[in-house]
């Protein structure tokens, strides 16, 4: 700086006004931008960052709602639920898991399989949510936690509510079960825009009824606003909405009826349907052996799995709805009434028995040796003609045949309120050639129409469709959609919606051909195949054994007590009562039970008695063997 400089203060006092102006500038233009940011947040972006803390401040917690019960026909509670206390543990709030149940472990008891399940959740689920370790506390073990949960953080105490069927594995393949919400659930959930109603919810339906009235039980989960604090504990509630519970289910199942059912099979493989003949209405579905749903409410456990999954017996097939079966001889009203409307036989053509018919070069033997001598349409229902049968069915022809039986619903669903539910085979040319694939597997040889003619061959039937054929027989030919639920009841207002009888078709049957057919099963429990079994019965029913083979004799005598268990003959037997207005048909399947009249038409006997009398069975069903030994 020169001396000229210093000696002039007016230019020195220019330059630092300049510097202030410059440097007061500055922040004043800072400050228009601090305003103008100002300005925009709270004025412009209010609404956008008042939602935003809101959002941290208040948190919406979903309401699980009640699920719907199930009910059979006079109130008896097959499906509830209850609250009780479960352990949980948010993962992503617990550095160490292991470390962290083993300090729980000394408060609380946590047993190998409550860690097994809760690993099991830990991989189905994110790691923010809280899953249970521990599920049904007693209230010592709630307040052992309480007093020491300042030493675990990311575990709390929860009320939840579980699912209970009180009648344990009583009907369990026609309620089903729950089961944990799987990706599988949460994509069809997606699908069809129902995740909002789900939210919180951990369990759906699963199978049986619990799964086909899934939207009817499950109802509306309700929300609650909580404000919280910054350190995310509840502060208050701002708000509620209420849960929406869902429906109950009232069953036109008869529990009574169905324990009789169960209990007549013993330790016996097999299944029962019983149906209202009037509406369609199922009075009891039977499935033996069968589960405890209680298993799955928590999640099954591996070791019950594995017994359930590897049992011989195959506890979790429904045998009712899935298992496909020859008929056997339960077939040959079914055959006769064909003929008489076809106008290939009148009720007094009769045959000659010899215990054979000779086609082709192949006998076809008669179950009775000598055969039974002069047979006419009566005869061959009472004594289970088979010959009778064998020249029938070579009479009509296969496509005949599968016509007729179609109108009854052989090889068709019958439209039960359950998914699941098999089509069975109603054999015929055309089905053939669909379901093989080589041309020489592809054609219907004559012979194959001779088995078909006994309830044997291809023929292969669910116990349901067997059922169903016998209501339409007994109800005159009228076909009504078979159905679990009689009504859908409304918790809130206790308004009911009846599931209404369906008819589904009318099949054209002249009366005195249905008299015919009738009367021969009448007397079938009267003097025939079904005789021994229902001798005293105070009511009078209708009824047909049969006995279906499950692989070729080639021409050798069947002897029941050398046969591996597991390749006798299947007993079948069906019935309707009382005969002259019929309130019940059922049809009886007991697996590798031998002949129908001896294992099946026994357990018939006792669910009509119980259904039409009120009696109940003193021993199990099947301890006669002095029964006949005809099919």
């Amino acid at each position: 700086m020169t001396a000229s400089e210093f000696s002039n203060p007016e230019q020195a006092r220019a330059r630092f006004r300049l510097r202030v102006v410059v440097a007061g500038g500055v922040v004043l233009a800072g400050f228009l931008v601090l305003l103008t940011r100002f300005v925009f947040l709270q004025v412009v972006q209010h609404d956008y960052y008042f939602t935003r803390a809101e959002d941290n401040r208040i948190t919406l917690l979903p309401v699980v709602p009640n699920r719907g019960l199930i009910l059979d026909r006079n109130g008896v509670v097959l499906a509830r639920n209850y609250s009780a206390y479960t352990l949980e543990i948010t993962p992503g709030k617990v550095p160490d898991l292991d470390a962290m149940i083993d300090a729980l472990s000394s408060v609380v008891t946590i047993e190998a399989r409550d860690r097994k399940r809760f690993r099991r959740l830990l991989e189905e689920s994110k790691n923010f949510e809280s899953l249970p370790l521990r599920t049904r506390l007693s209230d010592e073990e709630v307040a052992r936690f309480v007093a020491q949960r300042y030493r675990f953080p990311g575990v709390d105490i929860k009320a939840r509510l579980f699912r209970q069927y009180p009648q344990g594995e009583l009907g369990s393949h026609l309620l089903g079960y729950i089961g944990r919400i799987s990706d599988r659930d949460l994509a069809r959930l997606e699908a069809e825009e129902l995740l909002s109603a789900y939210k919180g919810t951990e369990h759906i339906g699963k199978s049986g009824l619990e799964q086909s009235y899934e939207r009817q039980l499950h109802g509306q989960t309700g929300f609650e606003q909580v404000e919280i604090d910054a350190g995310g504990r509840a502060v208050r509630t701002l708000a509620r909405s209420r849960p929406i519970p869902g429906n109950n289910l009232m069953l036109s199942v008869d529990a009574g009826l169905q324990a009789v059912a169960e209990q007549a099979f013993g330790d016996r493989r097999g299944a029962l349907v019983a149906i209202e003949p009037q509406t369609g209405g199922i009075l009891a579905m039977v499935s033996r052996p069968n589960f405890d749903p209680n298993l799955f409410v928590d999640g099954i456990g591996s070791q019950d799995w594995a017994e359930l999954n590897n049992s011989p017996d195959h506890p979790m097939l429904n045998r009712a709805l899935n298992g496909a079966y020859p008929p056997g001889s339960t077939f040959k009203p079914f055959m006769a009434l064909a003929a008489l409307t076809l106008g290939k036989r009148t009720p007094t053509q009769a045959i000659s028995d010899p215990g054979y018919f000779q086609f082709g070069g192949h006998r076809f033997r008669d179950d009775k040796k000598g055969g039974h001598g002069l047979v006419d349409m009566h005869k061959s229902i009472v004594v289970s003609c088979d010959t009778y049968y064998y020249v029938l069915a070579n009479d009509l022809g296969i496509e005949s045949i599968a016509a007729f039986m179609a109108q009854f619903g052989f090889g068709a669903k019958t439209q039960v309120d359950i998914e699941g539910e098999s089509v069975g085979v109603l054999p015929s040319p055309d089905w053939k050639k669909r379901r093989f694939r080589q041309p020489e597997h592809q054609k219907w040889y004559p012979g194959e129409t001779i088995s078909v003619g006994i309830g044997q061959g291809y023929n292969a039937y669910t116990p349901i469709q067997l059922a169903q054929a016998v209501a339409v027989l007994a109800n005159d030919g009228v076909m009504f959609r078979p159905h679990l639920v009689r009504y859908v009841e409304n918790v809130n207002t206790g308004a009911r919606r009846a599931i209404e009888p369906e008819p589904m078709r009318r099949i054209a049957l002249k009366p005195e051909h249905l008299q015919v057919i009738k009367q021969a099963m009448v007397d079938v429990n009267v003097a025939g195949t079904g005789a021994r079994a229902f001798a005293g019965a105070e009511y009078v029913s209708a009824g047909k054994t049969g006995t279906a083979q499950l692989f070729s004799l080639k021409g050798a005598e069947y002897r029941e007590g050398g046969t591996h268990e597991r390749l006798r003959d299947h007993a079948l037997f069906i019935a309707f009562a009382p005969a002259e207005a019929p309130r019940i048909a059922l049809a009886v399947l007991v697996e590798n039970g031998g002949f129908g009249a001896r294992a099946a038409a026994p357990v018939a006997r006792q669910v009509l008695d119980y259904y039409l009398l009120g009696k109940k069975p003193g021993s199990a069903a099947g301890e006669d063997d002095s029964a006949s030994d005809s099919n």
